[in-house]
């Protein structure tokens, strides 16, 4: 493919997304993304509170979720959970995925529906993980019984939930082709773990998701996020 021909490519894949999160900036700088860096002060503030000494456990009260305790318990946690960055990996990371895919996806397609996809990709990580352990380490699908001590939070099944509803919104195929197959790798060559395959539960809801929202508003074009009900009216 000749340089233009990668350009082009480029705009049409890009572009549309591209051009309406810098308008929205342009117009309002950061207050177009309220919620998003909301977000990321609570997800600083846990980071900052969960490793002082008289700290830990309260967050982990709040906002840990492990596949052995009851149901009911991890359902209350899941929410937070997702603002509570996992304790080794560094923080930068989880702050810089909510700044970005959070964001753009506040822009793009609204605070309500960034927060339902971010939920939904999330819960789905939680309820794989006790889907899992049942069927066990027998299975490519299962999980080892020593998962469900695992102590699952951060952001990172809301962000490849998220970065795959925006690009589907905005038709950026190449660009949600890519985070699936990432994903798929992630699994199958670099950490076949808990983390690794519930980014894979998170994808598959995703794309159940956006499967059923075509059908239900098949064609709708791209740039709709500001009519119909999608993402904030300007």
């Amino acid at each position: 493919m000749t340089e233009p021909a990668l350009r082009r490519a480029a705009r049409a894949e890009w572009g549309p997304l591209l051009r309406t999160g810098w308008s929205a900036l342009a117009a309002k700088k950061l207050q177009a993304i309220p919620v998003t860096l909301t977000a990321v002060c609570v997800t600083l503030v846990f980071q900052v509170v969960q490793n002082q000494p008289w700290g830990y456990r309260p967050i982990q009260n709040i906002g840990s979720v492990q596949a052995y305790e009851h149901l009911w318990l991890a359902l209350l946690r899941t929410p937070l959970s997702l603002f509570v960055p996992a304790l080794d990996l560094p923080v930068w990371g989880a702050l810089a995925q909510i700044l970005v895919v959070f964001g753009l996806a506040e822009i793009c397609v609204g605070w309500r529906v960034m927060f339902a996809v971010a939920y939904l990709a999330t819960l789905a990580g939680t309820m794989y993980a006790r889907i899992g352990l049942w069927i066990g380490p027998d299975s490519p699908i299962g999980l080892p019984d020593a998962d469900k001590y695992v102590i699952d939070t951060g952001p990172s099944a809301a962000v490849v939930g998220l970065a795959i509803f925006v690009s589907w919104r905005y038709r950026a195929w190449f660009t949600c082709g890519l985070v699936v197959a990432a994903m798929v790798f992630e699994v199958l060559f670099i950490k076949s773990n808990l983390a690794g395959k519930e980014h894979i539960a998170a994808v598959l809801a995703v794309l159940v998701l956006c499967a059923v929202w075509e059908v239900w508003q098949p064609g709708i074009p791209r740039g709709a996020s500001r009519v119909s009900g999608w993402g904030r009216r300007r």
